[in-house]
């Protein structure tokens, strides 16, 4: 007789989830031998890897040059009052290379093995990232750090991480009561101990919506769409291809076109074959600002997909948002695990503005004009501001606070136990 478990059937989303589980069991294992293999490596050609002389109070890792800008206010911050910081990036060209916050010591740790070596030997009392999948892949926690720490480069949910990707941080600092909901009920669900959680903001979005109010109204102009599409197989010059770009020149707005950088890497040749086809002109250019303010700000509406850049846009420079809807597979994802608790996202884009999709986009114009002379969006932005991003102008002390709080409890264990 067989058993039950081998003729029961399997739908398709739990398929794909175990599918994911076991790609993800046996990367686990093909690192762990390559990291084996690696330390032997390094020892038989005389090579070290650097390690830290004594405890380090705070260590920042950033796998990339982009999230600077989420890191920097609450670096000035802390190192107004005296905390040294250790800024670790996988990129040669980090803006903390030439940033003038004192106590601030930078280090390029190179990408890949190199990368992971450094990071899996530190010695912190706080190690503070954007980066998940912290003890899952390649990236494992040293024995010598006493806290790992989380922070969000994004205001919106933090299941959208894939799978697995906040499980083994001791700490997430969020900025809405949903995103605790969702972490706590994945740790129900796979046994884990409680994180500690704390509500301090979101300092990068304080600080561009002080730009905002700095730089004050635009004088009078002419009406502007910005198109800042995502990359990748959902994202829409993948799924429109030229026809959004011709939709948007039939409006007769002026249209601004920043793809995301990655495209320029992953997508050159179809982002070449655009841009030789709609050059730019006086009714569309294409913007490749490494600050995104600018182009931000000059324009009215924002036309995207599951880029961050619309809660940015939304909710500091408040303005209307044209979004698509891509069909996304979450398996691979922690939402997978909490198909019982609606996506956040789900219910706030309605509310700030309008989805696009193959048929809207016949009429583009008349989509954009609805939504920037609706009221019911300016309501909905406010709605979405008290859910998401709290509390709003206080992300930068609240967030130095905790961790200078943490540093100095941590640090003062280290020296009782000395």
């Amino acid at each position: 007789m067989s058993h039950p478990w081998l003729t029961a059937y399997i739908d398709p989303g739990t398929g794909s989830m175990l599918f994911t589980i076991l790609v993800g069991l046996i990367g686990a294992a093909a690192w762990s031998f390559k990291a084996f293999f690696m330390k032997w490596k390094v020892r038989l050609a005389g090579g070290q890897v650097k390690e830290d002389a004594g405890q380090l109070p705070l260590v920042i890792f950033s796998d990339s040059k982009r999230y600077f800008f989420v890191f920097e206010p609450v670096c000035r911050e802390l190192a107004a009052r005296g905390i040294p910081i250790a800024y670790l990036t996988g990129s040669e060209d980090d803006p903390a290379f030439s940033c003038d916050i004192p106590g601030l010591t930078a280090e390029y740790i190179g990408t890949g093995d190199a990368m992971f070596a450094r990071l899996n030997r530190l010695n912190a009392a706080v190690v503070l990232s954007t980066t998940p999948g912290l003890d899952v892949y390649q990236w494992k926690r040293s024995p010598r750090v006493k806290a790992y720490v989380h922070m969000l480069h994004a205001a919106n949910e933090v299941t959208l991480y894939r799978m697995f990707g906040l499980d083994y941080y001791d700490a997430v600092l969020l900025s809405g009561e949903y995103q605790v909901e969702q972490i706590r009920a994945l740790e129900a669900l796979r046994n884990l101990p409680a994180k500690e959680l704390a509500i301090t903001g979101l300092p990068y979005l304080d600080v561009m919506a002080e730009r905002v109010r700095a730089a004050g109204a635009r004088p009078a102009h002419e009406r502007t769409v910005l198109l800042a599409p995502s990359w990748g197989p959902s994202a829409i010059f993948a799924v429109h291809g030229s026809t959004i770009l011709e939709k948007l020149l039939e409006t007769g707005y002026r249209v601004i076109v920043r793809p995301h950088p990655q495209s320029f890497t992953a997508e050159a040749k179809m982002l070449e074959k655009l841009m030789a086809d709609f050059p730019d002109s006086d009714r569309l250019s294409w913007n490749r600002d490494t600050d995104n303010f600018n182009a931000l700000r000059e324009a009215d509406i924002l036309i995207s997909d599951f880029s961050g850049v619309i809660f940015e846009f939304a909710l500091a420079h408040d303005k209307p948002v044209i979004y698509t809807d891509p069909d996304f597979d979450l398996a691979p994802y922690d939402a997978w695990w909490l198909k019982d608790m609606p996506l956040w996202t789900v219910s706030a884009l309605p509310r700030i503005g309008q989805r696009l999709d193959a048929d809207s986009l016949q009429n583009l114009k008349g989509l954009i004009d609805q939504c920037l002379d609706d009221p019911r969006y300016a309501a909905g932005r406010r709605e979405v501001r008290e859910e998401t991003w709290v509390p709003a102008g206080e992300g930068t002390l609240r967030t130095a606070d905790w961790l200078d709080a943490k540093i100095h409890e941590l640090t003062r264990k280290e020296a009782d136990a000395s």
